[in-house]
């Protein structure tokens, strides 16, 4: 990649940094722990390193079973164009051929099984070393057991190497290098809202781009809710006459794309349809589904008509998304609209239901419909606080109003996703990125039976106040804090001075980001999102 900065003095004290990067994950020890991390972002789960310098070959080409894959083919292409994208525009100018100490890149993967599955193995090992032996010609090589491995080797890959502006040559340092990771948690999650704010399909492909940097793998679409209903269901066409314009909306085709985009970086895409609350778009193509016109969510519970439009968007929407999980919403139900309509009261009393039955009447009919189709339901939080005991065994719960509901949910046996909004709702600007990385998922949970329950978490961008104008600095870095808390060694993201073992490094992964053509704010401003309060350099903002 291009590594470039804003002064000489920079280029200089990066070297500096890197020099006295000695790995304690290889038993050399430090007294000062935060110089022995490497500027790799999440933080590998164990690395060693030396004293070479090694210039790459930009004619690098792929050998190995990789090879075969395209999905590993079509990564190492892009990567080949981050690392290299300074180029040789100019190399007929040149008397003298560039001799490279690293012309080789090997890439093993040992099942041909590319199916992307909640779970999927992406654990490698990324090995660069020059070779004495041979005229001194050096090589990369990642060893993965999937392919999806193997893309999380290739980012590691890319953020070693580094343009050198004097030589014009991709340089590694600390060569030789030997890392061997894998994640700490399988569900690593980014939340899009396109309801609240359209997003044209070139925007979502850029924020999906930009995760597979930070390695998260799942794209949770929030596509739909109360305000627009911007996508296709070919079962009920007139859904999408929710949107908010004809411009703003999502074809299956579009749908595909961005799935099959996702899948090419080892991203899985989790759709939400949030019910029976959220739902107010959904009844302006089929006044039906509302209670009546003037109270119109939660969905009518009284109806067939509205389990009929739910199952059919869950099943048009089952041929879109192969993920094993699909979210259901389920919160912030107010239940007034049922209690004050007529026709909905009457069901309610002939029903010997309450309200809240209702509510739960609702979600697990959801939850069934859901379950048919092979899909795990996730609900939110309140599913879980209102009738633990009802919610499918399948059940992931999705934790957001506060702390401390992870360790309820898997001390009764569930599955959840840890999202607490006061620390990973990324529309809340002046959450700082400090309290975004020190959240931990597993806090209050020591069990490791029940450990293994968390899936993982997800950060939440909400889209009440984004758009294209500035979702992706509103995302990032701040994303990136928690990205670290999901990937890496918890011994390495818990202890020690985070101002010293993490702020620089993340300094420095918002400066690679922003060459690689992503907005990302500055990481210290006290609200997210904002510009540089003046002049200076990329890595002191």
């Amino acid at each position: 990649m291009g590594c470039s900065f804003c002064t000489p003095t920079w280029l200089t004290l990066f070297l500096v940094a890197f020099a006295f990067c000695i790995s304690q994950a290889v038993g050399v020890t430090t007294s000062q722990p935060h110089q022995s991390l490497p500027f790799i972002w999440p933080l590998p789960a164990k690395f060693s390193f030396g004293n070479e310098s090694l210039s790459v070959d930009p004619a690098l080409s792929l050998s190995g079973n990789g090879a075969s894959s395209a999905i590993v083919r079509a990564a190492f292409d892009r990567y080949k164009g981050i690392v290299f994208k300074h180029g040789d525009r100019f190399g007929f100018l040149k008397t003298v051929k560039t001799v490279y100490d690293v012309t080789k890149f090997n890439i093993n993967v040992h099942s041909k099984n590319e199916e992307l599955q909640l779970g999927v193995d992406e654990s490698y090992n990324l090995f660069v070393a020059k070779d004495k032996v041979h005229s001194g010609a050096g090589q990369v090589t990642i060893e993965a057991n999937t392919v999806y491995g193997a893309l999380r080797g290739l980012e590691t890959f890319s953020q070693l190497c580094s343009f050198d502006y004097t030589t014009k040559t991709v340089q590694i340092y600390k060569a030789p290098w030997s890392i061997r990771d894998k994640p700490r948690f399988p569900y690593r999650g980014l939340l899009l809202d396109t309801s609240r704010h359209y997003l044209p399909i070139d925007v979502i492909k850029q924020i999906i781009e930009s995760m597979s940097y930070a390695k998260l793998n799942v794209l949770h679409w929030h596509i739909i809710d109360e305000q627009s209903f911007p996508l296709e269901v070919p079962t009920y066409p007139n859904l999408w006459k929710g949107s908010y314009t004809e411009w703003e909306r999502y074809t299956v085709e579009d749908a595909y794309e961005i799935v099959n985009f996702s899948k090419m970086r080892g991203i899985h895409v989790m759709p939400e349809l949030d019910v029976p609350g959220h739902a107010e778009s959904w009844g302006i193509g089929y006044p039906e589904v509302w209670p009546s016109r003037s109270c119109r969510e939660p969905l009518d519970v009284s109806k067939k008509f509205t389990f009929d439009v739910l199952t059919g968007i869950l099943t048009d929407m089952r041929k879109i998304f192969p993920f094993e999980l699909v979210h259901l919403g389920g919160d912030e139900v107010h239940t007034d609209c049922w209690s004050n309509t007529s026709h909905v009261k009457k069901w309610l009393r002939d029903h010997n239901l309450t309200t809240e039955d209702a509510y739960q009447y609702f979600v697990l009919k959801a939850q069934n419909i859901a379950l048919l189709k092979n899909w795990s339901p996730v609900n939110w939080e309140e599913t879980f606080n209102t009738f633990p005991t009802k919610l499918h065994p399948r059940t992931v719960v999705h934790n957001w109003l506060g702390p401390g509901v992870c360790p309820k949910v898997v001390a009764k046996g569930l599955r959840c996703i840890f999202s607490n909004q006061g620390v990973w709702y990324l529309d809340h600007l002046d959450v700082p990125w400090d309290v975004v990385y020190t959240a931990e998922p597993l806090e209050g949970i020591n069990k490791e039976s029940e450990q293994k329950l968390v899936l993982g978490g997800e950060v939440c961008m909400w889209g009440e106040t984004v758009d294209t104008s500035d979702v992706q600095q509103t995302i990032w870095p701040r994303a990136a804090a928690a990205a670290e808390r999901l990937w890496s060694e918890r011994h390495y993201t818990s202890k020690g001075n985070i101002n010293l073992t993490a702020l620089p490094r993340l300094q420095y992964f918002r400066c690679l980001l922003n060459r690689r053509g992503v907005p990302a704010a500055p990481v210290t401003n006290f609200y997210a999102r904002t510009a540089p309060i003046g002049p200076g350099s990329c890595f002191h903002q």
